[in-house]
């Protein structure tokens, strides 16, 4: 069983049971809290001897001192036949009231120690315990995978809400509840009769009468060499025995001391499984450290956020669990696709790519990579990787590289394509390192090695052309991923950039209706957005969205983008084609790898043609004018200057601290973005010295020529755009 599925299950089958010993833990940390507020603590240093003779004083037939863990001292007595409590200051011995037990019910205890079954719930709880720590186990091996290593840990979370909340939360109190469930199994073998804590029978020892009255406390030897820092309890020797004795419980032991001559009797040494008890004692429950009461209190009752969010996390998986349609069985397949996937969506792929050859008359099987292997049927084989992580194969495909690597090599092509996200650093490194494999072991390959970038139906299409080609047959990947709910966008107001040979282009600006926030907004697809979110778009007649990068963010009280026309662009065409008052289909969709992190380090923003509108939204919003550096590239000022008026306004408001243009089509223009790069090499590496943020958005080929010139130049500090990227310092919006 993988650490995956040991989670989710017994998160699932016993979250319910830890949620109650959470919740129960977090109400019973308040005692402690409680208790640190009723009564001044006996400073740690001060003489047992001392304390003892100013409550005799004041409380003359005192029959015991208990020291609290919360550092209140209380005197037991009797008032004529009544038992009484008093808590007494330590300064003086002076009564301060009557003391009583927790005023917490006994059987929140009760349930929170043996959910009110006896023995029989002991031994329950300390199975949940156990379970807890295997949880906790589990969750770590997974946050490391995820996150990319222990270095990574304390990076971006991304993902669904619920992913986030339980990644964060984890990440914040993991340690704390791993140590719970650890000292929970301690109390527990104590309590259960696993572990001895006592040091055997007490000895039989005796005051001795010496005709001479019994001796003060205050002239005591072991009493005035103990301090109270260490003391639990002190019983009085009776008035009316005289042969009893003064019996001390400290941290270190329990000793008997004579009442004539002072001398200790006999003293019994803390076991160390006594020791580890005490131990556990305060790190469960907080005793004597109301501040960790705090702390477990909140770790407590975050157990029910955890489970709350691990069931949606685990229902969001189980809707989207592969589902293929129209399976051939393996043996009379003739051609297989093999799929990697963590989070369910590239089974999305598979399916349309298994319909698509299924209408070319084709029999198609599809299984996870893990069951990689050909039969005498099989002519072609498409493998469908995505990459997890920092570089790593998802869960359940974990094994499939090594397996595959041992496998004899066939005459089959075995073509890849790999899936994933170009803000990590090591994008579609599992596809990559698969493809590497595979053609060192001898497969031969139909297509070179294609990446997809975030899902994209447009890339995917594409690739199926290619595919179409290098089979001689017509194939057309028409992908339709799940959209989210939409809302209608109206435009009202764009400005149209329709000068010489290039593409038409123009910026949309579309009403934002604030006046439906919390209403019907969320739950048609447009919740919150910032500069640098993606909107799907959806045109008339077509299932497959369209993304654009947002240029404004829902403060600015409406919605921005910078469309330009592509070639039989079904979307483009519909947008450009809008007039005044006209709406369109619209959902958002977060961009936090893209999004600027809040912090005063400068920031680099390079873009070329369309790609700056998220720069110019960031640059929108910096209202505590942050350094920002602008590097924009075009092909003619007078044609392509996108945002080139707000561009100029928000320079002289100081939103915008410098100002670098490149434009490849006119003279002495500057050549290309990347060359406006090399020219400013040193004041480049003076601001990434500072710990400057870059932000890369436009085509492909000029985020490689960007990133290509950028290693270049902080080449003689040492640093690449690759450790840039790891250290989340680097981050692009491709297309």
């Amino acid at each position: 069983m993988t650490w995956k599925a040991i989670h989710r299950w017994l998160g699932l089958t016993l979250g319910c049971l830890a949620v109650l010993l959470g919740v129960t833990g977090a109400v019973l940390a308040i005692d402690p809290v409680q208790q640190a507020w009723q009564a001044p603590a006996a400073p740690g240093d001060l003489p047992v001897a001392t304390l003892v003779e100013r409550v005799m004083r004041t409380v003359p037939d005192a029959e015991e001192i208990r020291h609290l863990p919360s550092g209140a001292i209380v005197v037991f007595s009797f008032a004529g036949d009544q038992p009484q409590a008093s808590y007494v200051d330590p300064a003086d011995g002076r009564v301060l009231g009557a003391w009583q037990a927790s005023a917490l019910p006994r059987w929140v205890k009760n349930l929170h120690r043996s959910l009110l079954l006896g023995d029989a719930g002991r031994w329950g709880a300390a199975g949940i315990a156990l379970a807890m720590g295997l949880v906790c186990a589990s969750a770590l091996v997974l946050l490391l995978r995820r996150m990319g290593g222990w270095r990574r840990l304390g990076a971006r979370v991304r993902g669904s809400l619920a992913q986030r909340i339980h990644v964060v939360t984890g990440r914040v109190v993991l340690v704390v509840l791993s140590l719970t469930s650890l000292t929970a199994l301690t109390m527990s073998a104590s309590t259960l009769g696993l572990v001895a804590l006592d040091a055997g029978t007490e000895p039989d020892v005796l005051s001795v009468a010496t005709g001479q009255p019994a001796l003060p406390a205050a002239q005591l030897a072991p009493l005035q060499a103990m301090a109270v820092r260490d003391l639990r309890k002190l019983n009085v020797p009776g008035t009316t025995d005289p042969e009893d004795t003064w019996t001390v419980a400290t941290a270190q032991g329990q000793g008997w001391i004579d009442r004539y001559s002072g001398h200790m009797l006999a003293w019994q040494q803390a076991t160390v499984a006594q020791r580890v008890y005490d131990l556990a004692v305060v790190l469960h429950t907080g005793e004597s450290a109301w501040p960790w009461a705090v702390v477990l209190g909140a770790v407590g009752a975050s157990v029910l956020l955890f489970w709350l969010s691990g069931v949606v996390i685990w229902w969001q998986a189980r809707r989207q669990a592969p589902k293929i349609t129209g399976n051939t069985p393996l043996a009379q397949a003739d051609v297989l696709i093999c799929v990697a996937s963590e989070g369910g969506s590239t089974w999305g792929f598979a399916q349309t790519l298994q319909n698509a050859l299924s209408q070319l008359g084709l029999r198609v099987h599809t299984s996870a990579l893990e069951n990689f292997q050909t039969t005498a049927a099989t002519r072609q084989v498409f493998v469908l990787a995505a990459t997890y992580g920092e570089g790593q194969a998802p869960t359940h495909a974990s094994h499939a590289l090594a397996r595959i690597a041992k496998l004899k090599a066939g005459a089959v092509p075995v073509t890849v394509l790999g899936f994933g996200d170009r803000q990590f650093p090591a994008f579609c490194a599992f596809a990559q390192a698969l493809d590497q494999t595979l053609r060192a072991q001898g497969w031969p390959s139909l297509l070179p090695l294609e990446c997809i970038h975030q899902q994209s139906s447009q890339q995917f299409a594409r690739w199926g052309l290619a595919l179409a080609q290098a089979l001689g047959k017509p194939l057309v990947l028409e992908h339709v991923p799940r959209v989210p709910p939409t809302t209608t966008l109206t435009l009202i107001e764009r400005r149209d950039y329709n000068g010489g040979a290039g593409p038409a282009t123009a910026i949309l600006r579309f009403a934002w209706p604030a006046q439906r926030l919390g209403q019907r907004l969320r739950g048609h697809g447009l919740a919150r957005f910032a500069a640098g979110d993606l909107v799907g778009i959806l045109p008339p007649g077509s299932a497959v969205p369209r993304y654009y990068s947002l240029a404004s963010g829902q403060q600015d009280g409406f919605l921005e983008i910078c469309v330009r026309q592509m070639t039989g662009g079904l979307c483009s065409t519909h947008l450009l084609g809008l007039k005044l008052g006209d709406g369109v289909s619209a959902f958002i969709r977060a961009n936090p790898g893209f999004a600027l992190p809040r912090t005063r380090r400068p920031v680099l923003l390079i873009g070329a043609g369309t790609g700056v509108a998220p720069l110019a939204g960031f640059i929108r919003r910096n209202h505590r004018h942050r350094p920002m550096h602008l590097y924009f590239g075009g092909r003619d000022p007078a044609r392509d200057f996108y945002f080139g008026p707000d561009i100029q306004r928000w320079l002289a408001e100081g939103r915008l601290t410098t100002l670098h243009t490149a434009f490849s089509r006119v003279p002495d223009g500057g050549g290309y973005v990347q060359d406006a790069l090399r020219r400013d090499a040193e004041q480049l590496r003076e601001q990434v010295a500072r710990g400057a943020i870059v932000r890369v958005c436009g085509g492909r080929a000029m985020a490689q020529g960007v990133a290509e010139a950028l290693d270049a130049v902080l080449a003689p500090l040492r640093l690449s755009v690759a450790q840039l990227k790891a250290s989340e310092r680097y981050a692009e919006d491709v297309f």
